[in-house]
């Protein structure tokens, strides 16, 4: 049992009791806690943690941290919750150290995952899709211990040594065209399990921004340039930049190099991540290229641009983000679906029409109206096809036929909103 006091999650399930009123809302929450817990957190012999995704056997570096989103609500008063935090914070370190272009990454060195890609696997790494998110989230979950907990024994010598490493990365890769190591080809898979010209992705130009590989989702970008995961690349950055200078006070380069990386992208999103949609009016792109191509969609996975509050890019009231928000749960948004039984947002990466109950739980974090947020939980309720968890995605007529069984990523998310909704919410641990 990796967390042994878990009070914090009776005494919330009995608030959640009080505060919504429906007992079955209750029970999901308790048994996604408790699944996220007892099935995928690992605490190793070294006081690393490791968190497998769910039922592929690896650990992604996105998913790991929004798997423990919840947690750190209750982290100021759980030493044991602290601890498989810095861990889990400490694992991440040591796996970007391994291959900062990885996305996902095995247990140990056992070859396992996707070995036969042609790009410069190492046997620890589970897949090597190239995804600016992967190296946005440590930095993220560090920040988050920090002003949660006020610990800080997560900011060593290798934390440093990776925020080099990932500055690096980012400064390569917003040449992508000319300065680029990374290729990524699979054979005999669908187009988005790989990336065109040789492994090099679509054409771009520069743009200050940095070029990804892959979505969220682990889908091919279709423009190189992900305007969600640039967003969230600003934001991170600005962590860094108090991090380096409360904890590594005479690394005054470093300390530029983050704020001009933060600075070029921001420039790049402001000048070519917006477009003036005749109905909505001005919306920010998915994706650009740098030439003048824009793709408008959203997907259900984190970062999205619905998300931008969630990731602390834009305040909800932003009249940008409303105009996006509004663009995105339209159906002028490609992957918006409606059925019987639900709403939203789905994703290329299944079946068309399938919604993400991810998607569900971000609009309901995001929405200003507490009738939106109790809608979306009901959603949830009647989409569970009666397994009282969540999975990746469902036809929202027919909730039996999902994807995924076993996704904690997603049983979390359902948990995060629920706490939102009775009244736990993480910006207002962060203002204690």
């Amino acid at each position: 049992m990796v967390i042994a006091n878990r009070a914090f999650i009776q005494s919330s399930t009995e608030k959640i009791k009080k505060e919504i009123n429906n007992q079955k809302l209750a029970e999901m929450y308790e048994r996604c806690m408790e699944n996220t817990l007892d099935t995928t957190i690992k605490i190793r012999e070294s006081g690393l943690t490791f968190i497998l995704t769910g039922d592929i056997p690896a650990m992604w570096l996105r998913d790991s941290v929004c798997q423990v989103r919840p947690f750190l609500i209750f982290a100021k008063e759980n030493e044991e919750i602290q601890s498989m935090l810095i861990g889990l914070s400490k694992e991440q370190v040591s796996l970007v150290g391994i291959d900062p272009y990885a996305n996902a990454f095995n247990e140990t060195p056992n070859g396992a995952g996707h070995q036969a890609d042609k790009t410069e696997m190492h046997p620890q790494v589970w897949e090597r899709k190239y995804e600016i998110d992967s190296l946005c989230y440590p930095i993220q979950l560090a920040y988050l211990i920090w002003k949660i907990t006020g610990r800080t024994e997560q900011f060593d010598a290798a934390f440093f040594k990776m925020l080099q490493t990932i500055f690096a990365v980012w400064e390569v890769e917003q040449h992508h065209e000319t300065k680029s190591p990374y290729r990524f080809e699979r054979m005999d898979c669908v187009p988005s399990d790989t990336l065109k010209r040789d492994g090099l992705g679509t054409k771009t130009a520069y743009t200050g921004m940095l070029w990804s590989g892959f979505r969220p989702s682990d889908d091919a970008c279709e423009y190189g340039y992900l305007i969600p995961s640039n967003m969230f690349a600003v934001v991170v950055l600005g962590y860094a930049k108090e991090i380096i200078e409360t904890f590594y006070p005479s690394e005054k380069e470093t300390v530029k190099q983050a704020v001009t990386l933060k600075n070029d992208i921001q420039l790049g999103i402001e000048k070519f991540g917006t477009y003036n949609h005749p109905t909505f009016g001005e919306i920010f792109a998915f994706e650009v290229d740098g030439l003048g191509n824009q793709l408008l969609m959203d997907d259900a996975n984190v970062p999205s641009l619905l998300s931008m509050p969630i990731i602390n890019y834009l305040e909800k009231e932003s009249p940008i983000y409303q105009n996006t928000r509004k663009f995105i749960l339209s159906k002028s948004n490609p992957y918006y679906f409606e059925g019987e039984l639900a709403k939203g947002i789905g994703s290329p990466h299944t079946p068309a029409g399938y919604i993400w109950p991810i998607g569900l739980a971000i609009q309901g974090l995001t929405a200003s109206d507490e009738t939106e947020k109790l809608a979306i939980l009901q959603m949830l309720l009647e989409t569970d096809a009666g397994t009282g968890l969540m999975h990746e995605s469902f036809h929202p007529d027919h909730p039996e036929d999902f994807t995924r069984e076993w996704f904690s990523w997603a049983n979390m998310m359902f948990c995060e909103l629920v706490l939102d909704v009775a009244g736990f919410r993480m910006a207002n641990v962060l203002k204690n």
